[in-house]
């Protein structure tokens, strides 16, 4: 199956990967803690007496007459206690009591890393109780915000603590499953990286290290067992008691995030039904948040804190009155503003995927959805996305199909989705699709990419597969076409290919093989 090879290698890029976190974590704290002026440090003691340190910012003008809204910040996976001192001092600057704290397991904090499970839940609200009893918070005006694990951990808590009125998250998940396990395919380099960070920076609980140790084993036994371990940690699984609670929310990511794909935020959006926000620009995991972390302004940022104006502190800055979905593409520098996640793609063109196509697996053949955090980076900053060159793929290994060229620019917007038939030489298998920007010199640009797995098929047997892609907003020029790749091997994930094993894909005339592509309305 290739997975001691892909464990192997993607252990080893997510070490490295934790070592320049680490570093860069190591290197953040001695610039923040020099600049906390009048910022208090803290023991919070958490669920059942575990100790969480913490920080409190408070307002310039507190002297005890008067209450302010509270907002508190848990720390994103593997950053301490100091990593939102920037951000804190600028809302307490505006009115806000601020408290930090570093969530169980990492760092100086108590306990163990129980990943958003519910000690961690619980841990919010103990800080809410201590912040209520110990700063000049207002019971009556309380968020959450946070980046990553703290966006999670703060979903998670505006759904079991109503006191709760107004959240940020930002590059968080709602389904922690559909992550790190979509299209039933493990995302390798992504948990090998939160693994090794876990390990460097905190003290991982037995149940995590058996979750690693299954996730990575392709241990089929243990498969529902860790989709209900997940499931726990996941947003999604309690929409109704958010609705209930009807906090407002805003939640943004990015187009290129490899640890939490944008299109579990869009599906969690469209189930709220109170005041929301959903926000997506180029990037990869956290990057559009980073500068913030440093004090430097963006939008991100910027419209965190006017959403908390608005909700906690009843300023008319207009943002109730926006379309509530912003998109920033990564082909323009503009953002474009909807009124639903729906409206996104709101017209759509189907690819045909005519004809029957043979490839055999186990074999990379130079389409790949490239490397975490340094491909979507280089996207971001100079927007120069994984390339393939789409005529020279081998054909024994890649299944290729075409568009026609496109007499002008095609915005895709939304989520692509592949329909095709399969009939596979062996029970399991794993496939990769790829779509691809083609210029007139046939160079491919990756626009988006998703793995699928199967299990306990019949060889020789077809059967149907829908896959979504990764959702992105990228604009296709005049002149180019569109290409759909389907492949077996990809670094990002582990995949399930036995040796020997061929993959056929058709187009039975009662049921076409197809790719919809999400447009904008012109």
């Amino acid at each position: 199956m290739g997975l001691h090879r892909h464990a192997l290698r993607t252990t080893a890029v997510g070490a490295v990967s934790a070592a320049l976190i680490t570093g860069g974590t190591l290197g953040l704290a001695p610039t923040a803690r020099a600049a906390t002026g009048g910022v208090r440090f803290v023991d919070i003691t958490g669920d059942g007496g575990t100790v969480l340190k913490g920080n409190v910012v408070t307002p310039s003008d507190a002297d005890g007459t008067r209450t302010y809204p509270l907002i508190v910040l848990p720390t994103s996976w593997g950053l301490p206690q100091v990593e939102y001192l920037a951000q804190a001092r600028r809302l307490a600057d505006s009115g806000y009591v601020v408290v930090g704290y570093n969530v169980r397991g990492f760092w100086q904090s108590g306990g163990e890393i129980e990943v958003a499970g519910p000690p961690d839940v619980a841990d919010t609200s103990k800080v809410i109780d201590w912040a209520l009893a110990n700063t000049p918070a207002d019971a009556r005006r309380i968020g959450v915000a946070g980046v990553s694990y703290g966006a999670g951990i703060s979903l998670l808590a505006a759904e079991h603590d109503k006191r709760i009125k107004a959240v940020a998250a930002l590059s968080g998940w709602a389904d922690l499953i559909d992550s790190i396990y979509s299209g039933r395919t493990q995302h390798s380099q992504a948990t090998a990286l939160l693994g090794g960070v876990g390990a460097l920076t905190g003290r991982p609980s037995a149940e995590l290290r058996q979750t690693l140790e299954g996730f990575f084993s392709s241990d089929l036994s243990k498969e529902q067992e860790m989709i209900a371990w997940g499931r726990k940690r996941s947003p999604e699984t309690y929409v109704d008691q958010l609705d209930k609670n009807r906090p407002a929310v805003f939640m943004a990511n990015a187009w290129g995030d490899t640890i939490f794909p944008p299109n579990q935020y869009a599906r969690f959006y469209e189930e709220l039904t109170g005041p929301k926000r959903l926000e997506f620009r180029p990037g990869d995991h956290a990057t559009a948040e980073l500068p913030g972390l440093f004090g430097v302004p963006n939008d991100v940022w910027t419209d965190t804190g006017r959403w908390f104006d608005h909700y906690l502190r009843g300023e008319d800055n207009g943002i109730d009155r926006e379309q509530p979905v912003q998109l920033k593409s990564r082909s323009t520098g503009g953002y474009e503003g909807y009124p639903d996640w729906k409206s996104v793609g709101a017209t759509t063109r189907k690819i045909a995927l005519a004809g029957t196509t043979t490839i055999h697996t186990n074999v990379d053949s130079g389409a790949d959805g490239g490397i975490i955090f340094l491909s979507s980076v280089l996207d971001q900053l100079a927007r120069v996305p994984p390339t393939a060159a789409i005529p020279l793929l081998p054909r024994r290994w890649a299944a290729v199909w075409q568009s026609e060229r496109y007499a002008s620019a095609q915005q895709v917007r939304g989520t692509a989705r592949l329909h095709t038939t399969l009939t596979p030489t062996k029970e399991s298998g794993t496939l990769v699709a790829y779509l691809y920007d083609v210029g007139p010199l046939g160079l491919g640009k990756l626009v988006s990419n998703a793995p699928y797995t199967f299990h306990g098929q019949t060889p020789g047997k077809p059967f149907g597969v829908d896959l979504d892609l990764y959702s992105t907003a990228y604009d296709v020029p005049a002149g180019h076409r569109l290409a759909l790749v389907v492949d077996t091997v990809d670094p990002l994930y582990i995949e399930h290919n036995p040796s020997g094993a061929q993959l056929t894909f058709s187009s039975p005339a009662n049921d076409p093989s197809y790719v919809s592509i999400p447009l904008r309305e012109q």
